[in-house]
């Protein structure tokens, strides 16, 4: 038996199977929104810690899974619509993060400020190079 809570979430959730494909279109898309994104901080944040190998597993798969949703090309709101197209977005990313607070550490923080102010490079991105 399915449960409704996951009914649209499957591209998300395939998605999330595939992390190279996750990095490569995360930072895409990210570049191209930031500006108009007032949560990137935080997607970030959760981007490294995301890819953190310290980090627990199931705490990866709940960040993968948000972070997903967010590159995905449709989703309930199109993201094209001014104002309201990230809300959905910001939602589930926030849920996500509110579920794994205690494993987004001052590092995590800390890599999002500085991929910020080098203008979303991520070439300082240490889980690409491990």
């Amino acid at each position: 038996m399915s449960s409704d809570h996951s009914v649209g979430y499957e591209p998300a959730d395939r998605l999330a199977r595939d992390p190279d494909s996750v990095r490569r279109r995360f930072w895409q898309k990210l570049k191209h929104l930031a500006v108009r994104l007032p949560f990137a901080e935080d997607l970030l944040a959760a981007y490294y810690c995301a890819f953190d190998r310290k980090t627990p597993r199931h705490v990866q798969a709940a960040l993968l899974g948000a972070i997903a949703y967010f590159i995905l090309p449709f989703d309930f709101i199109p993201d094209m619509l001014p104002l309201l197209g990230f809300t959905d977005d910001a939602a589930i990313l926030a849920t996500a993060i509110r579920m794994v607070a205690s494993h987004i550490t001052p590092e995590h923080r800390a890599a999002a400020r500085a991929a910020m102010a080098r203008g979303l490079d991520h070439s300082g991105d240490v889980a690409e190079g491990e």
